[in-house]
């Protein structure tokens, strides 16, 4: 929205994401939806929730850290075994999940980016500069595919922009609202950002 209408957007604040899919971004997304190409084929219309349980394993090593599972933090969470966390979590969630949809969003994020369109004919660089909005970009600093890294670059060429990373080991969870340290983080660059005006801001960290 900030680049496809840079005189309405006044503030954006984008956490846990990026502006484009990067070609490892799109790897993994790949990786993620190759276990329902490959039960059925060209036959999609046959996938059941329970083909969705081997998403769910592919999944569980890309949403959270190595520092997170280094840490059994899963404990905390009420489970006593990795394996435990693996079924009880990420194969539990993904099997209640449509896997037609789940296709269609995986589609949706592998063909993202902003400059994708007649504005910027592709561009990226050009749609990053054209943002006016003052921006807090927030990406999780252990995020495994959505990576500090790629946000980095994408904040250095939007003029008005923060780059402020959240310190978490919850990887791309980091931003979905279940660890309070993240939510806390995430308020309080929130709060900043509205009380900015556009003379305060320096485009650095």
């Amino acid at each position: 929205m900030g680049a496809s209408y840079p005189e309405m957007v006044e503030r954006i604040a984008p956490f846990a994401g990026i502006s484009k899919t990067w070609p490892h971004t799109s790897v993994v997304m790949d990786g993620v939806k190759a276990p329902l190409l490959s039960v059925v084929g060209s036959k999609l219309d046959q996938l059941t929730s329970e083909d969705m349980r081997a998403v769910g394993r592919v999944y569980a090593g890309w949403g959270l850290s190595h520092a997170f599972y280094r840490g059994e933090l899963y404990r905390e969470m009420g489970f006593e075994t990795l394996e435990d966390f693996v079924a009880g979590v990420w194969e539990s969630s993904f099997m209640n999940m449509d896997p037609h949809n789940v296709l269609a969003m995986l589609w949706t994020g592998q063909h993202a980016d902003i400059s994708a369109n007649p504005s910027y004919n592709g561009d990226f660089d050009k749609a990053l500069k054209s943002i006016k909005a003052l921006a807090c970009i927030m990406p999780g600093s252990t995020d495994l595919f959505c990576t500090a890294d790629d946000n980095e670059y994408e904040a250095k060429l939007i003029p008005n922009a923060m780059f402020k990373p959240i310190q978490s080991i919850w990887g791309h969870f980091a931003g979905r609202g279940i660890n309070s340290a993240d939510n806390h983080c995430i308020d309080h660059n929130l709060k900043h950002l509205l009380g900015l005006h556009a003379t305060q801001m320096t485009n650095k960290p």
